[in-house]
């Protein structure tokens, strides 16, 4: 029997907080107490003056993704690396559903790609570009007896992963009779690409353009739109990447209702804004590349609403949407980066990295600056993904029987973040240059050490499949 005892800490969950020891045996967590003590060839980690948080669980990654030319510079076994020295221990990642084929087999590949590589726990949302009656019984199938119980679907790309209304309106009356729930990219497509092609055909190739084509109002109308299908379709409906306070003001209005509406935002919409593209002008530079992810930055204003919204629980989770893309080309062998649009902004991989300096940049910009309690930034970083996409109390917490990841913070080690000093095999970081206060020291994933003081103990391919339960719960 492998056993661990976490000593001294000071655990804290969505709802306590508190002084305790942690004993760990067979990667559960069987009891919480003052003055444990160990057995027999227990390791003990001693953890006085340091915060015990649930590991985090990211709900939105995309490791590998290989949409259009481009694929992201992380694999599952880079970025699932770079997650955990994050303190992130479970990802939820995205299969694809290409042209012609089943979720099915989009899960079966996902996969395979993360199996025996990655080094964190994992599942999987279905990307659904197609919807017929053989799709909708798929998706059923998937919910029942594969463990995977979420949908993504896009009213942005039309041409690629576009999807209309009535196969939005199709899936999310399906999944919702059978606990799934539709997660929805929601920017009013067809006339984001309109505006594309009118900017390009005026001479507007910087990256500043690639913000100045999709407005939040878009963003908006698409948010607005996305609910009423839910709600005719009586079934719960999850937003991805929420950035503007148009978007916001509908799911507020929607929840006030009690329609079972949900969203995450993103750590770059809570610590940039719209002033980052505007040395990306015409004849400057294309460092504004870095911030090309869609939907793009947005005001100051919007900033500060989505900081209200998470402090009120009108925001449910922040997520990283973590899909990197390197500035320069050839870095690592990656190619079709960032510099694919050099020319040409609609070109640009949309896509930025986070998964690593998530937590880190929540716990100093929010927790220490007053926005939000510590209660509430676990609640944000594990236990509402794990409730809302099936995940709970496996994950989430720190719990007896619950799965022991567990991070062991410094709330008062400064350090500043760089992109040569992260663990991801892109070539940037948002945050190079920012001194943070807030510092993850241990990451246990089920019991297992696989971050110390910056050393990796891990094993690759230690990471499961996990399979989820219903969604959509609250």
């Amino acid at each position: 029997m492998t056993s661990t005892l976490i000593r001294g800490g000071r655990i804290i969950t969505a709802v306590d907080d508190y002084h305790a020891d942690i004993l760990i045996e067979n990667e559960k967590i069987v009891s919480i107490g003052l003055n444990l003590q160990p057995g027999a060839n227990c390791q003990v980690i001693e953890a006085s003056g340091m915060l015990l948080f649930p590991g985090g669980v990211d709900c939105h990654t995309h490791m590998e993704n290989t949409f259009g030319p481009s694929v992201t510079a992380d694999n599952f076994k880079s970025g699932t690396r770079s997650a955990a020295y994050g303190g992130t221990t479970t990802i939820i990642d995205f299969a694809l559903q290409n042209h012609g084929t089943s979720p099915l087999q989009a899960i079966e590949r996902a996969q395979s790609k993360a199996d025996n590589v990655a080094s964190i726990d994992y599942g999987f949302h279905v990307i659904i570009t197609e919807v017929d009656k053989q799709v909708l019984e798929d998706m059923r199938y998937a919910i029942r007896h594969e463990g995977v119980s979420s949908f993504k679907m896009f009213m942005a790309y039309p041409g690629t992963v576009m999807s209309d209304d009535a196969a939005i309106f199709q899936a999310m009356r399906m999944v919702g009779q059978h606990g799934g729930m539709v997660a929805l990219h929601a920017e009013n497509g067809t006339i984001v690409e309109l505006l594309i092609q009118e900017a390009l055909a005026q001479g507007h190739t910087s990256p500043r353009h690639h913000a100045l084509t999709r407005p939040a109002l878009l963003e908006g109308e698409a948010t607005h739109r996305g609910i009423k299908l839910a709600e005719l379709a009586e079934a719960p409906v999850y937003f991805v990447h929420l950035s503007a306070k148009e978007a916001l003001k509908h799911v507020v209005e929607a929840r006030d209702l009690g329609i079972p509406v949900f969203a995450e935002t993103c750590p770059h919409y809570l610590f940039f804004d719209e002033s980052s593209y505007a040395d990306s002008d015409e004849s400057d530079s294309f460092d504004g590349a870095r911030f090309v992810m869609s939907p793009p930055l947005r005001s100051k204003e919007a900033q500060n609403a989505l900081w209200t919204a998470l402090k009120t629980d009108d925001l449910q989770l922040i997520s990283t949407d973590h899909c990197p893309y390197c500035m320069k080309e050839g870095h690592l062998g990656k190619i079709n980066q960032k510099p694919l649009g050099a020319n040409d902004f609609s070109k640009i991989p949309n896509g930025v990295p986070g998964v690593e300096t998530r937590m880190t940049v929540v716990y100093d910009g929010g927790v220490r600056s007053g926005r939000i309690s510590l209660n509430r930034f676990v609640e944000l970083m594990s236990t509402a993904p794990a409730k809302l996409f099936g995940l709970f109390p496996q994950k989430g917490t720190i719990a007896v029987g619950s799965d022991a990841d567990i991070v062991i913070f410094d709330p008062n080690e400064k350090h500043t973040i760089s992109a040569a000093t992260q663990h991801s095999d892109v070539d940037f970081t948002l945050f190079e240059g920012h001194q943070v206060q807030g510092k993850v020291k241990k990451v246990l994933l089920r019991g297992e050490l696989l971050v110390s003081d910056d050393q990796w103990v891990g094993k690759t391919g230690q990471g499961r499949f996990i399979p989820r339960g219903e969604v959509g719960k609250w």
